[in-house]
């Protein structure tokens, strides 16, 4: 724009700026005030996102929901820990000159940190844990061998194959062959009680699975919204005929509570309590962690005595009324244990002494990542949110349209079963992607079928099973000629040929529409194992 070479500055206004803990705006209903609208910090970029900022509030506030998902932007993300005035000077002195620093993936914050801790975070920093930040919580990523240089891998910054993917490896490699440990303590998790039914019909109503199940049955649900999306995605165990156990993601604690509250009739024979703090969480994962548990509780663990998603309360080394749960969120064998934070570093260092004959190591979220995404396992706030139904991504067996009672979100399931969906989550492999030299995918990648974008890529992780590249995204069906959205099938998604573009370089992909858990390599039995070429790896 030639003109603005010529023009003058008339006036130069200086005014206050507002800056948030993550660099995105405020946006969206007030989690304690309902009714309370809040569009706010903008980071310095308020002219940019004025207009969209306001055009998605303004829908918020008429249809009580906005036309695109702007969840990285709900005020709901955040909650009391962050309103520190010591936490926020802290946080937005290293803001500021954050805005235009290019980021590479996987970067962290370094203020505002150990905010909030499991009681094993002492024991497992000084085991080599490198840690991330989830709503101002500490989770380990992967854990230091000594013989590695540390300083060189926490500066290690990069688009391509990063430094720590041997060690996530060998994580992995472990996961699937012996048993490891991951720390997932950071968890929503609530409890539902009540005196008669009520806790059982207002969750009826609330999730679209049937939780009128036996006592210590686990089920995977969805909390939709009346359009059928996702508000929350999580796992539910009945505890009692009257009680039920509630786990959801990290960074849904705040957002899960409101929308929790406002549906549920206020009745003081309805109790929701928030037990994040009162539990410790370790995933076991690996065919030996029943050989661990069943060491540690006298108890069989086997399948036949302790069948996949079942919950009971156990004893484990000297602790009681720990929360046994038989699964693992990857897909791979073992046990969620719920434990009293005062018996958690009881537990933990029962677990790792008992599982040293096993193989046992510690294990972070890059290989809970990795393992998870093999499986074709989404996760909220990733790969589903409130504009993703069950039935665009393959969770029809998640939803009980039959269950006797109406659920939020149904109607507009039973017209899109009728109707057919838009868009479809799919699995995609990489063929012809070099791990070493080209540049990776993180998330966010354009996908294309038969030369024409359909989607882009949600999550991505290397296999270490596969030993490819695999990515999850939304296939959808736009008509060449108008470019209106159309019917997904299966049909339609088996037939194309797909790329996805890296930087502008198009790989070749394999889509699946069901997890391929041996495409490229087998897993090797558990009795073949040679633990001790485990053994202190």
């Amino acid at each position: 724009m030639p003109e603005l070479e010529a023009l003058e500055i008339v006036k130069l206004v200086n005014c206050p700026e507002t800056f948030t803990p993550d660099m995105r705006c405020l946006m969206g209903e007030s989690p304690s005030v309902q009714g309370y609208f809040v569009l706010a910090g903008m980071n310095s970029a308020g002219l940019s996102f004025g207009g969209g900022a306001g055009k998605y509030l303004a829908e918020w506030m008429v249809h009580g929901y906005p036309s695109e998902n702007v969840w990285e932007l709900d005020l709901k993300r955040f909650g009391a820990l962050q309103s520190s005035r010591t936490f926020l000077r802290h946080r937005v002195m290293e803001v500021m000159p954050l805005l235009y620093d290019l980021k590479v993936p996987r970067w962290d914050f370094q203020t505002g940190r150990q905010l909030r801790t499991s009681p094993l975070y002492d024991r497992l920093d000084a085991q080599g844990a490198r840690w991330m930040e989830k709503h101002g919580f500490e989770r380990p990523k992967y854990f230091v061998p000594p013989d590695k240089d540390l300083l060189a891998l926490e500066q290690s910054k990069t688009f391509y194959k990063p430094d720590w993917f041997d060690i996530v490896e060998s994580e992995v490699k472990c996961c699937k062959e012996a048993v490891c440990v991951i720390d997932m303590s950071s968890f929503t998790k609530f409890e539902i009680t009540s005196t008669g039914d009520q806790a059982l019909e207002v969750l009826q109503y609330l999730f679209s699975n049937d939780l009128d199940v036996p006592v210590g049955h686990i089920v995977h649900t969805g909390m939709l919204n009346q359009g059928g999306g996702y508000e929350n995605d999580c796992s539910i165990a009945r505890l009692s005929k009257r009680s039920f156990f509630m786990i959801s993601p990290t960074d849904q604690q705040v957002h899960c509570w409101a929308w929790l509250k406002k549906y549920m009739p206020e009745d003081s024979n309805l109790i929701l309590e928030d037990v994040t703090w009162k539990y410790t969480a370790l995933n076991l994962i690996g065919p030996r962690a029943v050989d661990v548990l069943s060491e540690l509780s006298y108890a069989p663990m086997t399948p036949d005595h302790f069948p996949s998603l079942f919950c009971k309360e156990m004893s484990v080394g000297y602790a009681n009324g720990i929360r046994v749960m038989s699964m693992t969120h990857t897909g791979e064998p073992g046990f969620m244990l719920y434990i009293p934070i005062e018996y958690a570093l009881h537990v933990y260092n029962e677990v790792m002494s008992v599982g040293q004959k096993y193989g046992i190591r510690n294990a972070g979220y890059y290989a809970l990542r990795s393992l998870r995404i093999e499986k074709f396992f989404a996760f909220w706030g990733q790969d589903l949110n409130t504009l993703t139904t069950p039935l665009e991504c393959g969770r029809e067996s998640r939803v009980k349209l039959d269950k006797g009672m109406d659920f939020i979100g149904r109607d507009a399931l039973l017209q899109q079963k009728q109707n057919g969906v838009y868009k479809r989550l799919t699995m995609f492999i990489l063929d012809d992607h070099d791990t070493d030299l080209d540049l990776w995918p993180w998330w966010g990648e354009p996908i294309y079928r038969n030369g024409q974008y359909v989607g882009k890529t949600t999550s991505s992780a290397y296999g270490y099973t596969l030993e490819r590249h695999v990515c999850l995204g939304f296939v959808h069906n736009f008509s060449e000629d108008t470019g209106e959205e159309q019917v997904v099938t299966a049909d339609f998604i088996n037939r194309g040929e797909y790329e996805i573009d890296i930087a502008g370089h198009r790989f070749q992909a394999k889509a699946k529409l069901y997890p391929v858990p041996s495409l490229f390599t087998h897993k090797r039995r558990k009795d073949d194992v040679e633990l001790s070429d485990l053994q202190g790896k």
